[in-house]
């Protein structure tokens, strides 16, 4: 295991972040005792609840029916 000083960890951040991504462990140390590790963000992703929107959502009949006035301005008919 590699301990990285917060000196160099602040100069060289970029590139640590590139290695984290890479899938390598870094590890920041101060004195040579380890402090903090740096992980990647992995978001928690909540799963669907079906029906969640139950009785909020209203579509009406004729959602799909075509307006003229709407088809003269797009095909001049």
């Amino acid at each position: 295991m590699q301990i990285i000083n917060i000196h160099e960890a602040k100069t060289n951040l970029s590139k640590l972040i590139a290695k984290v991504l890479e899938g390598q462990e870094v590890i920041i140390g101060k004195a040579g005792n380890p402090v903090v590790k740096l992980v990647a963000y992995k978001e928690k992703k909540l799963p669907r609840k079906p029906g969640a929107l139950k009785g909020k959502i209203f579509v009406p009949d004729n959602f799909n029916d075509e307006d003229e006035e709407i088809n003269k301005l797009f095909y001049g008919k």
